[in-house]
């Protein structure tokens, strides 16, 4: 197949889906329930031709020239460039006596309808074409037959005039039809997916683009001021890149002999734990060490405001304003009922991809969850992300609160576990009446690493203390102190450890 100049959209990620965009010369189904952006995709389309100063034109069958220029205000477009041509019954059509009595309507209104659109493109010859929408004519048409042979007609007769047009269709009549989808050169199709709360879902899906090759799949869109943003599905295959797998330091000489040395470079790492147990805490400490090597880091907060992190972050010594100031510390804070999943992991992408950012902190899992439209999409959702971050020499965190505070009955909401390359694992624990915090890592894929648990204290500061030896039990939460006795062991002075209960 040799290379075809495209038409684009005028949309970036649809262009993107599309490999470029359009095919030019052909007939497009474009097919959405009311209010899945069918019209602003459609004046998008044109304004990007009129832009380039193709001639092109818009028919309309159902709203009137006011309505789309009302459409076209608010997103701040004009459309003086693009030819409407309205083809809306008039009031002397609703008199009695222009009712028909010998011809049936559709022998009538739809020949005529049809003489005026090719009589509109004779005048004008426009390279872009919008008909809005296909309903009109297949009511006009009232049988099936004689409606498939219009529009193989119309494919035929723009074909020939070398004219790529849209077709509209919002599906009024309830059943996909796969006649008309079979008879276009590629097929669109937008949907609604209304969630319990917050915003609804938009997705949209290639169903098929003849001989040209596009991204498959469900992608994520929104209907903005200023149009639609589409949001392609994150592939992480296209994204290989070729980095140095070194560690990078948490800034604390005790933490980094935990975790064997650092956390490695294009990895992943969950920090896992109760609530208030200090996971986002040693997250942002690997965020201000890299700040600190002159590296950008990205932090996407679902659970926390942005000013309480603030404040919080300060008042354990991080000072963050100098880092916001200067562009290495990107802080967002992520509204899940606003957001789509798509449009998430698009903002980190660019992250990566346009701002340059080193290490990214997803604070919390719990909250992203909850953006999702279902719980079982989450796993593969993550996967593509932190493979993705992986394959971009990125260190990426992610953030799990567990429920519970305490105990064995410790439950994680989601097992993610398996995709991440570190898992840190904090814990609450009660000694000497004092209610205390651990830290381990249990699990490094990359290398080496302690198997002691450590004593976690957050006061002014972090501090990463000796390995517990003294303790039994840590990660139950309820922990047996362990008393030491001296023997002579082979002729040797031993520490002898032995249960206090014992």
């Amino acid at each position: 197949m040799t290379d075809q100049k495209r038409l684009i959209t005028g949309i970036e990620g649809l262009d993107d889906i599309l490999q470029g965009g359009l095919p030019p010369g052909h007939l497009y189904l474009i097919e959405g329930d009311p209010g899945t952006g069918k019209t602003t995709l459609a004046l998008q389309f044109l304004l990007a031709g009129a832009k380039q100063g193709e001639p092109v034109l818009y028919v309309t069958l159902s709203e009137s020239q006011k309505e789309l220029e009302a459409v076209a205000a608010s997103h701040g477009w004009s459309l003086e460039k693009i030819q409407i041509f309205e083809l809306l019954p008039d009031e002397e059509a609703l008199r009695p006596e222009r009712q028909y009595t010998v011809f049936h309507p559709s022998e009538v209104e739809l020949g005529d309808t049809t003489k005026a659109i090719m009589g509109k493109v004779e005048a004008g010859h426009p390279k872009r074409i919008v008909i809005d929408s296909l309903s009109e004519l297949r009511m006009l048409a009232q049988d099936p037959l004689r409606y498939r042979r219009q529009i193989l007609a119309f494919k035929q007769y723009f074909t020939g005039k070398q004219c790529t047009v849209l077709l509209l269709d919002d599906r009024t009549n309830t059943d996909r039809d796969l006649q008309l989808q079979s008879i276009a050169h590629g097929v669109l199709s937008l949907e609604n997916l209304p969630r319990d709360y917050g915003v609804k879902r938009r997705r949209l899906e290639v169903l098929k683009l003849r001989g040209s090759s596009f991204r498959e799949g469900f992608h994520d869109y929104g209907i903005k001021t200023g149009g639609l943003a589409v949001y392609p599905r994150l592939i992480a295959a296209e994204h290989r890149t070729k980095f140095l797998g070194e560690h990078i330091s948490s800034g604390i000489k005790e933490l980094d002999a935990l975790v064997g040395g650092g956390i490695n470079r294009g990895t992943s790492t969950l920090i896992i734990g109760p609530a208030g147990a200090g996971k986002s805490t040693i997250a942002a400490k690997y965020a201000f060490a890299a700040m600190e090597r002159g590296e950008l880091a990205a932090v996407y907060l679902f659970d926390e405001g942005i000013q309480s992190y603030m404040s919080r972050l300060k008042s354990l010594g991080f000072d963050a304003e100098p880092f916001l100031n200067n562009g290495r510390f990107l802080l967002h804070q992520v509204d899940v009922a606003e957001l789509s999943p798509g449009e998430f992991v698009d903002r980190v992408h660019r992250a990566v991809e346009v701002d340059g950012a080193k290490v990214v902190i997803l604070d919390s899992l719990n909250g992203f969850m909850n953006a999702m439209p279902g719980e079982k999409y989450l796993p593969m959702q993550l996967h593509e992300l932190t493979t993705f971050l992986n394959q971009k020499g990125i260190a990426s965190f992610m953030v799990l609160a567990q429920h519970g505070l305490i105990g064995r009955e410790m439950q994680t909401p989601v097992d993610v576990s398996y995709l991440a390359d570190s898992v840190l694992l904090l814990r609450f624990f009660e000694a000497n009446g004092e209610v205390r915090q651990a830290i381990s890592m249990i699990k490094k894929r990359s290398g080496s690493h302690e198997r002691s648990i450590r004593e976690l204290r957050l006061h002014q500061g972090i501090i990463v203390g000796n390995p517990l030896f003294d303790f039994k039990g840590v990660l139950t939460g309820v922990p047996d102190v362990l008393v030491r006795k001296r023997r002579r062991v082979n002729g040797n002075d031993a520490n002898i450890a032995q249960n206090a209960a014992d």
